[in-house]
């Protein structure tokens, strides 16, 4: 079942089982402001469980373009166009928010990023292949995140 995000009553509706759950719950209502603002595009997620397509998208590019697997349990995700864009989002029950940026007709703009909760560690399987900048947001607190570009096709 779907859950359109809002980003002017947060509620951690989906992510009760994270440690971090609040501020989980305000880096997605940031991710839904930032497409309601630029998009005019309403931010929904459906259950981990109920997206198996999205998360198989998103750990293939991990995993070809940086051999990257993650332990995390994935709770929620997210899979939409806008104009010539398509995102994949996964939020996991750690905290980590991975994102797909995939622009169709340009392939020098595509790539993935992490976005860290406030009070979470950094994952150990990105630890030591990624400096993450920080990042203050009033729905967030303080957001660390990093990126890497995808060179393959997907």
């Amino acid at each position: 079942m779907s859950y359109q995000v809002d980003f002017q009553n947060v509620s951690t509706t989906g992510l009760e089982s994270s440690p971090v759950a609040a501020a989980l719950a305000g880096l997605r209502a940031n991710e839904a402001r930032y497409f309601m603002n630029k998009y005019k595009h309403a931010f929904t997620v459906v259950p981990a469980s109920e997206s198996q397509e999205t998360l198989d998208y998103v750990n293939r590019i991990l995993k070809e373009e940086r051999n990257l697997e993650l332990a995390a349990k994935p709770l929620e995700t997210s899979r939409f166009q806008v104009d010539n864009i398509q995102y994949a989002y996964v939020f996991y029950e750690d905290g980590l928010v991975v994102n797909v940026m995939y622009t169709i007709d340009d392939p020098k703009k595509r790539a993935v990023g992490f976005k860290l909760s406030e009070g979470m560690e950094v994952p150990k399987e990105l630890a030591d292949k990624f400096k993450f900048a920080r990042q203050k947001s009033k729905l967030a607190g303080t957001i660390r995140g990093s990126f890497f570009v995808i060179k393959g096709t997907y």
